[in-house]
């Protein structure tokens, strides 16, 4: 081990108590302050560690050079008491058996059925909307996740009751996502208080209501909903065994969570860039007439709807709906010449990484037009990695691509939104980014 990686890095001279409370009050700042140290910078938060990874390099060091010495971080960890060990959330041995079983599901081949679908939901939601009306487009892009995830997974209808209480419940769960984070959590988790007995209860309600179908789906046999697709789904490469129901109970509800949270936080940010961008959004509008005319997107028209695909690929640049990943060391690790400690904490944020002039020219800019081919070309591995990295990438990566651009072609090519003067726009990290406030606009119905 060189002399360099005895060595602590620098880092941003703040308490730990200080840091604590940066987290849930300032936490991309705090980032933001740790990278101006350098690629790898150290502070401690609490009783931990921590180790803020700002390279491309150190992203591939950790999540995919050295991904088995690492686990996932606490913030994922915490998830658990509502997820389970689905994919999101379990380790080792699980987490490679659940990836293989499940893998095949999200082929390609398969997702494209669902196209028609978030289409359809599109339109659907779009029907009731009004010239001149006001709204949160963050509420909008929910609802329509949540009801094309409703379809695709469960084949229910968002107004049944079932997925209302699912999202209500997993709501719950991630308004205490802070409790969850605590050192104190399993302590405070064996006691009567409030905020223990909501996320108990909405766990039981997870519970009931997705073993419940479960049972439905069983005795049907059939079905090409994703719920009916991971009860069939079988461990080909390994002994060729089925997932229990508590496996299909936990990876139903990371496909929930994941299918309709980050969706929804994507599209809302990229509303609000393209109100604050009229030339980007022109363009936009001008691919749409032109590949699409006046007739709503299929999913053959994805390959021609590269400008969308480009608008799609920069707001969550700017505006990543995951913006920080976390690992704890289970090694001892020598990342850029310094030596990170086992059961130390290592953060590698996507909102500083993308943002990072070394790698984006005038990087705070919102501009769809710099994803030329030589740009993608020329950036290193890692300089953009909205959906993760190495072996533990999300597996819904292509379903949420194909999801976001057809849902971007549907809506932009009927409406045009604009921000409520005055209306406050402030990033809220917790477990995604969602704005803080909301994202009230104005619907302006767009003539082809």
């Amino acid at each position: 081990m060189t002399t360099a990686a005895l060595r602590r890095p620098p880092g941003p001279r703040i308490g730990r108590l200080e840091a604590v409370r940066a987290f849930r009050t300032d936490v991309l700042r705090l980032f933001e302050r740790a990278a101006s140290h350098g690629d790898v910078a150290f502070f401690r938060a609490g009783p931990f560690g921590v180790y803020a990874l700002s390279h491309p390099d150190l992203v591939r060091d950790v999540l995919v050079v050295r991904h088995r010495d690492v686990m996932k971080g606490r913030g994922l960890q915490a998830l658990k008491v509502l997820l389970g060990e689905g994919l999101l959330t379990s380790e080792g041995d699980v987490h490679r058996r659940q990836r293989r079983t499940i893998q095949p599901i999200f082929r390609h081949e398969r997702i494209r059925g669902y196209g028609e679908v978030m289409v359809e939901q599109a339109e659907r939601l779009t029907a009731g909307w009004e010239d001149g009306a006001t709204v949160d487009v963050h509420e909008e892009m929910y609802r329509l996740t949540l009801a094309i995830v409703g379809r695709t997974l469960f084949d229910r209808d968002i107004e049944a009751e079932d997925a209302r209480e699912v999202s209500e419940a997993l709501n719950t769960g991630l308004e205490l996502f802070d409790r969850l984070m605590s050192p104190f959590a399993p302590l405070l988790s064996r006691l009567p208080l409030p905020n223990t007995v909501r996320l108990n209860r909405a766990r039981d309600r997870l519970d009931r209501m997705i073993y419940r179908m479960i049972e439905e789906r069983g005795r049907a046999g059939t079905g090409d909903d994703l719920l009916s697709l991971l009860l069939r789904a079988r461990d080909e490469e390994g002994d060729g065994a089925r997932m229990s129901d508590r496996q299909v109970r936990d990876e139903a509800m990371t496909i929930f969570l994941a299918g309709h949270e980050t969706t929804s936080v994507a599209l809302t940010w990229t509303w609000y860039m393209l109100s604050q961008h009229p030339e980007a959004e022109a363009a936009l509008r001008a691919e749409l007439d032109d590949v699409l005319g006046d007739r709503p997107p299929t999913v053959d028209d994805l390959h021609r709807l590269t400008y969308a695909e480009c608008v799609l690929t920069e707001s969550m640049r700017l505006y990543p709906p995951a913006y920080v990943l976390g690992r704890t060391a289970l090694v001892d690790l020598d990342l850029g010449g310094y030596r990170v400690p086992k059961g130390a904490t290592m953060l590698a944020s996507q909102w500083v990484i993308h943002r990072d002039p070394r790698w984006f020219d005038d990087p705070l800019a919102f501009r769809p037009d710099r994803w030329t081919p030589e740009l993608r070309a020329s950036l290193p591995r890692y300089a953009y990695f909205p959906f993760g990295a190495g072996p533990r990438i999300c597996i819904g990566e292509p379903f949420a691509w194909m999801e976001g651009v057809l849902l971007l072609a549907a809506i932009a090519h009927r409406w045009r939104m604009r921000l409520v003067s005055g209306h406050p726009v402030t990033p809220r990290p917790k477990v995604t980014l969602r704005p803080a406030h909301g994202m009230r606009m104005t619907l302006r119905r767009a003539i082809p």
